[in-house]
């Protein structure tokens, strides 16, 4: 299967190319509720604040109101959990930088500092898989903090007010279930069908059909990985299993696409719309076993935190580093916000480096752009505070709406937006904030990038390789024992328990790694085969112990059923 990951025979002109990095794409199918979302997390405090004459303080409550950019994707009982660890990871980064911005105003100890957060949020956004905008927005509201004076004594006040607009924002996310309470993970599983359909009409060799097949098996990926984070009981482990059969057809069609109906896949992916009845269909028994295998897949612990950070080191290296040198470059050529350099350099870092070049000149071109547009609406903005709240707002509207056709185009928008909250506590000469901003782009985009190339991840992708290995041997060493008549005592279960293991690790490790420019492609299709022929030799596993007696109890294990 193709992969976006340039493998190591690639030129370093390709990797580095230009071609399609400015590219517009399809808006994302839900692009207007982050987008209304934030506005309506926004708003009511800047409002508030406005009415009372102390727009000043708008930078902390701006602190818990762009939480509500996040999970817009997630199920809601997975997006009220992470919506919360969002909130206080917020007020965690936001009360380091106070406290720090109140014992010192030495630049180069800010810098380092908000270098130091700026690691620790990409590490720990990574790991759990928070999701965009990742660790951007929590770097670029600590980091503006540490360079806010401050004393100890307003600290308390400036974290009420974040966590006041913190839980507003996490009221705002969680809003929509009221209406539509499956909506994310249906959406999910839509999306899966309507990616297979697209592969099938290729018909497995027609034009296109590379492109259409990686996109169905990362739709597919992602629809299992939001089905997955959604209870194993009660009515929305109901519903997950009603999708599960759904996404196992979208497999099935991705594997034979010639003998697949797009028409029907899609039929199926509209009924999903709204609150109307999930479709069934008739599965076959090797799709009700993988369907049993996923279930036991998932009675398996999952990887601690810490586990989960350790092939992130080098990321976390690269950020901190990039960031620092960001921050100290611009110091030296006397600019006085060099925060914003650092979150330049903490917004470049993607899976790989082709990637994260790409979002470089992405960032270049998005923020001389947004500077334009800074200097045509920055005579209107003066007019009053009042207009300069409307106009922040319909730059945020515009990040979010904009963004998913292509960061750069979300920049032109994101920008102005905070060049304007700059003028919240007060008048800031337009030339000056023009100035500082092209500077600190272009030291943020070099330097980071330099940091990158410096601090390599050569072994991301033979961890795949690895993980992709084990989970097959774990296979296959359950599979011997399932082809003996007699297993000896509690051999199977180990078994079982260890290939529900590897597979977990697999998908944490592919989630992890996808590769750095100068490795090898990822092998995606034998990763989806390997999950597949793992969960239905798991679901064997199940069936075979269910069906004999528990040899440590003497008693007879409960029937499990798809």
């Amino acid at each position: 299967m193709s992969s976006a990951t340039p493998t190591s025979g690639t030129s370093l002109g390709r990797r580095l190319s230009l071609t399609g990095v400015l590219r517009l794409r399809r808006p994302s199918e839900i692009w207007f509720k982050p987008a209304l979302s934030s506005v309506a997390a926004v708003a009511p405090p800047n409002l508030i604040l406005l009415a009372l004459g102390r727009l000043d303080l708008a930078m902390y409550t701006m602190a818990g109101s762009l939480c509500a950019l996040y999970a817009h994707n997630r199920p809601y009982a997975v997006r009220a959990r992470t919506l919360a660890r969002v909130v206080l990871g917020m007020l965690g980064g936001v009360a380091v930088a106070l406290v720090t911005a109140s014992l010192t105003r030495n630049a180069v100890v800010l810098v380092t500092v908000g270098a130091l957060l700026a690691a620790v949020q990409k590490a720990l956004c990574d790991a759990t898989r928070v999701g965009p905008p990742g660790n951007v927005v929590l770097t670029f509201i600590s980091s503006a903090a540490l360079f806010v004076p401050q004393t100890l004594g307003q600290i308390p006040g400036h974290l009420a007010l974040a966590a006041a607009a913190g839980a507003w924002a996490w009221l705002v996310g969680m809003a929509p279930a009221l209406v539509r309470p499956h909506g994310p993970e249906r959406r999910a599983t839509a999306q899966a069908l309507n990616a297979a359909a697209a592969y099938a009409d290729t018909g497995g060799t027609g034009d296109g059909h590379v492109t259409a097949r990686t996109a169905g098996y990362a739709a597919v990926q992602a629809a299992w990985q939001t089905l997955l984070s959604l209870p194993a009981k009660g009515t929305r482990a109901t519903t997950r299993h009603a999708l599960e059969h759904l996404v196992v057809r979208a497999e099935v069609a991705l594997a034979a696409p010639a003998d697949t109906d797009p028409e029907r896949l899609r039929a199926w992916a509209r009924a999903l719309r709204g609150t109307g009845r999930i479709p069934r269909t008739g599965d076959s028994p090797a799709a009700a076993d993988e369907l049993l295998g996923v279930d036991a897949e998932l009675a398996a612990p999952p990887a601690p935190l810490w586990q989960r950070l350790g092939p992130l080191t080098p990321i976390a290296l690269r950020t901190a580093l990039g960031c620092a040198l960001a921050g100290y470059a611009s110091l030296a050529l006397g600019i006085g916000r060099p925060y914003w350099a650092l979150v330049t350099a903490a917004a470049l870092y993607q899976a790989n480096m082709t990637l994260t070049w790409s979002r470089a000149v992405q960032r270049v071109v998005g923020n001389v752009a947004g500077v334009l547009l800074f200097a045509a609406i920055a005579p209107l903005a003066h007019l009053g505070q009042a207009l300069l709240v409307v106009l922040c707002l319909a730059l945020n509207f515009g990040a979010e709406a904009l963004i998913t056709r292509n960061y750069w185009l979300g920049s032109v928008c994101v920008t102005p937006m905070a060049l304007l909250i700059t003028e919240f506590a007060g008048y800031q000469e337009p030339g000056d904030l023009i100035t500082e901003r092209v500077v600190d782009t272009l030291v943020g985009a070099l330097v980071g990038f330099l940091a990158a190339v410096a601090v390599t991840n050569r072994r991301a992708g033979s961890r795949v390789g690895q993980a992709v290995t084990a989970a097959d041997r774990a296979r296959e060493r359950a599979a011997r024992l399932l082809a003996e008549p007699d297993p000896a005592p509690g051999a199977l279960e180990a078994a079982r328990r260890g290939l529900a293991a590897a597979l977990t690790d697999l998908r944490v490790t592919v989630d992890a790694a996808s590769g750095e420019w100068w490795g090898r492609a990822l092998p995606q299709e034998r990763v989806v085969l390997a999950e597949q022929s793992g969960h239905r030799t798991l679901a064997q596993t199940v069936r075979r112990q269910a069906a004999r007696p528990d040899r440590d109890t003497g008693t007879r294990t409960e029937d499990v059923r798809p």
